[in-house]
């Protein structure tokens, strides 16, 4: 009996096992590709099987390799569809529907950037209204390797009052932005983890170049070793589900990022940095940021616009200036901007004091969906507030000059008067400032208890919650330390 059964389970097994066409879960019905750019198409089928690849007219045809792997290139699409995608085989063949082209956005980070929109500030009402068939979205399912994967989990869902809900609320809100101003259909691949810091996130080949002084806090343990981790879970004595992944370097990058960069993209939208100024490692996101950026770019062959979320304020508000890693880890961020092509939004007015999760993401997504239609869609829209530019020290006064003023600098608060200012003499015990907005559109700081300032500050804390400086459109200004030359 038990025979009878094997040979027919063999055979109704047969025609999949043998022969059949398999593609990568990111390449199904109801995907958004990029417009644009070069197209790939990529799978797996029997070795030496014949592939023909058919796209809106285009025609590509292939032969698999010895491992089982086939790619075909089709040329550029404009935005539109939808459009039907057919990969044939000698004996079996996929059809996928109802596919878009128009512009993906790959969003990544930690929890802040899983956050859902079911979970965000007026869910019901985001939920009711989320009505847009152009705008798609891909979760990525968590997943850690110890070598660069080449599958992910997930399924492209069609935004509707029934999916939106376990879409990345800042993904969606920076989608919906985009396609109210556009027009172009939006795809959001959402790959992130939550608590996670940013090592993992880099490629094995760029953080084993980095200084081993970024590198020290890891305990290496020989592959060949019966501890190590890749044993282990080769040989199921651990779930990969079950690893830490803040414990190993890349780790994330080979499971979630790696299997989706044949896949083109518009740009990287990035919220991560919590765990690394928690772990108290702030000052080295100054090269672990800029390292991931480059990484990435270099992964997908070509530098595509990177923006990123700056830390918003979290946790008691400080009565007196203190240091803080939440301010040098935004610190870090700010200086990654000397990277081409990058953009900064600052959330230190939108943050909750007892929760690391602020709920308001609207405005979160609003303000990195300005900064992508000015520098990557070219619309004339102000997509920063005030970024510190120079200072000069007359007497007991700082005066500070700003770029990305707006119509002009404005105090948010009814009392007009500026907040968040601190300044210090050549011994860099920073105290409190009174600082206002000149005639000339710059801000003045000083305290009279210190009579040659040499170093200013602005917004440097954990919690800047009394910060107001912004310019007219509504920005704020971004945190900053400075001196005198």
């Amino acid at each position: 009996m038990r025979k009878a059964f094997f040979i027919i389970w063999l055979i109704l097994i047969a025609p999949i096992a043998m022969g059949a066409i398999r593609l990568p879960e990111v390449l199904s019905d109801n995907m958004v590709l990029q417009g644009n750019k070069e197209i790939r198409i990529w799978g797996w089928a029997d070795s030496g099987e014949r592939i023909k690849v058919s796209f809106n007219g285009q025609i590509r045809k292939v032969k698999t390799a010895k491992n089982g792997e086939w790619m075909v290139t089709l040329d550029p699409e404009k935005y539109g569809g939808p459009y039907i995608l057919r990969i044939e085989g000698k004996d079996h063949a996929i059809e996928l529907n109802n596919i878009l082209i128009g512009d993906v956005w790959f969003c990544s980070g930690q929890s802040n950037m899983v956050w859902s929109v079911s979970g965000s500030k007026d869910a019901e009402e985001e939920i009711a209204s989320a009505k847009y068939t152009e705008i798609r979205s891909f979760n990525v399912g968590r997943k850690v390797a110890f070598e660069p994967a080449t599958e992910i989990h997930g399924q492209w869902q069609v935004c509707s009052p029934e999916t939106v809900g376990s879409f990345s609320a800042v993904a969606y809100f920076f989608a919906r932005k985009l396609f109210q101003e556009t027009n172009i259909p939006i795809g959001i691949i959402n790959a992130s983890w939550g608590g996670t810091e940013i090592e993992p996130w880099i490629s094995g080949k760029s953080f084993a170049a980095l200084p081993y002084e970024l590198k020290d806090h890891y305990n290496y343990i020989p592959e060949n070793s019966p501890d190590s981790m890749k044993i282990k879970l080769a040989t199921g004595a651990v779930e990969a589900g079950k690893v830490q992944p803040n414990l190993y370097p890349s780790i994330l990058y080979n499971g979630m990022v790696s299997p989706v960069v044949n896949m083109p993209i518009k740009g990287v939208i990035w919220y991560q940095g919590e765990n690394n100024a928690h772990a108290e490692r702030s000052g080295d996101y100054y090269s672990l940021f800029p390292c991931l950026i480059r990484d990435w770019r270099a992964q997908w062959g070509y530098e595509f616009p990177f923006y990123w979320v700056q830390l918003a304020n979290y946790k008691p508000e400080s009565t007196l200036p203190v240091e803080s890693h939440w301010a040098e880890l935004r610190d870090a961020q700010h200086h990654t901007l000397s990277v081409p092509n990058t953009g900064e939004a600052v959330t230190i007015d939108i943050g909750e004091a007892n929760d690391i999760h602020p709920r308001n993401k609207q405005d979160v997504g609003f303000r990195l969906a300005l900064i992508a239609l000015n520098k990557t869609y070219g619309q004339e829209v102000v997509y920063s507030g005030p970024v510190y530019k120079s200072m000069i020290i007359t007497g007991n006064k700082i005066t500070l000059d700003f770029d990305h003023t707006g119509s002009g600098l404005m105090v948010k608060n009814k009392y007009g008067y500026l907040q968040g200012f601190a300044i210090a003499g050549a011994d860099k015990r920073f105290v409190w400032a009174k600082a206002y907005i000149n005639k000339n559109n710059q801000v003045v700081v000083y305290n009279d208890e210190i009579a040659s300032p040499v170093f200013v500050r602005y917004a440097w804390s954990d919690n800047p919650g009394d910060a107001n400086l912004y310019n007219r459109e509504g920005l704020p200004a971004s945190p900053f330390q400075a001196s005198r030359d």
